[in-house]
């Protein structure tokens, strides 16, 4: 079983490598429905899973200078909170029945946004460049670090409960809310608020008792080389093939998850 762990590092690797979706999406279905690890088992795992493998890639994109510090404060000034109010009501539930029933319905919610924001990203990017001088627009921008914090106070809620949303849904936000952000200024912006959202909500969970230190362990030894593998090959293949096969899959298990 354990060798299959480290294979299922290296599939999910390979993947995020090839399409950039990000790993939580595709990790905690795996581990719930394939090697039927307990639910929050496997989301508490995942969250920590998460903030190592794309570690490596923030700190690539802070050399490189693609980050907006400021805007990365400002979802953390929501997501922060948002995140330890849900360990708090979590850690409230009574019984893992109830705990279980919350996080299954967050969590197909979850894939299901997800699945909406890769389909959706061409168009959301079309949308807001169109929009970018508009007079609606330019009203926004007073409202927007309100906004921001907003978003992230959403995500904080949703990762932590989910262990998904943190790569597309920010995103997508970032899109939307900073459309003349450059991509790679959008996506080095979101992978640094996401290492540490899923950071701190992973620490959280681990004091809940409920992460599986050696699960880790597996994951990450498959997952690295999965990444370096997949992120030489990622170029060579257009994400217009493989992000919708990827969004199909994601929708299909979150429908899963809410009806079951």
């Amino acid at each position: 079983m354990d060798l299959y762990y480290t294979f299922a590092g290296f599939f999910v690797g390979l993947l995020v490598g090839l399409t950039g979706i990000g790993g939580g999406a595709l990790m905690t279905p795996i581990l719930i429905v394939v090697f039927k690890v307990p639910l929050i088992t496997a989301v508490s795992t995942d969250l920590l899973y998460a903030a190592i493998t794309k570690s490596a890639g923030a700190i690539n994109y802070c050399r490189q200078q693609q980050v907006r510090y400021k805007i990365v404060a400002l979802l953390l000034a929501g997501s922060l909170p948002g995140s330890w109010f849900t360990l708090n009501y979590l850690s409230s539930l009574q019984g893992l029945e109830q705990l279980e029933s919350v996080v299954n319905t967050v969590l197909g919610s979850a894939l299901i946004l997800t699945s909406i924001a890769v389909f959706m990203r061409s168009r959301i990017c079309s949308f807001a460049e169109r929009h970018a001088d508009s007079a609606g627009s330019a009203k926004l921008v007073k409202f927007r670090p309100v906004i921001t914090v907003v978003c992230g106070a959403l995500l904080g809620v949703l990762v932590t409960l989910s262990s998904v949303g943190a790569g597309a849904l920010g995103t997508a936000i970032l899109i939307i809310c900073y459309p003349k952000m450059r991509m790679s200024e959008i996506v080095g912006t979101d992978l640094l608020h996401a290492v540490i959202l899923t950071a701190v909500a992973g620490a959280g969970h681990y004091t809940l008792g409920s992460v599986d230190l050696s699960l880790l362990g597996y994951l990450i030894l498959g997952s690295l080389p999965g990444v370096l593998i997949g992120s030489h090959f990622g170029a060579k293949l257009s994400s217009t093939v493989m992000q919708p096969i990827i969004a199909s899959l994601l929708l299909v298990i979150g429908g899963h998850f809410i009806t079951s």
